[in-house]
């Protein structure tokens, strides 16, 4: 899977893209409330992994979950 944080401008927040290894988008939500979203899209198992990758990644740069 692969994690990507866009910058967004004054009226459209930061977004967070999750996508498999053929690129297919699976999860797309706020940074500003992760947790709900984690939980809704089924990637429980990457909770830590995403939060930190929020956190800590620059924005445009694309990291790869490992699996």
């Amino acid at each position: 899977m692969y994690f990507l944080k866009t910058q967004g401008t004054d009226k459209i927040p930061d977004y967070v893209q999750i996508r498999d290894n053929q690129f297919v988008l699976l999860a797309h939500f706020k940074t500003n409330n992760p947790d709900n979203q984690i939980k809704k899209f089924g990637l429980e198992d990457y909770k830590e992994r995403i939060l930190q990758l929020i956190n800590t990644t620059p924005f445009g740069i694309l990291k790869k979950i490992e699996e």
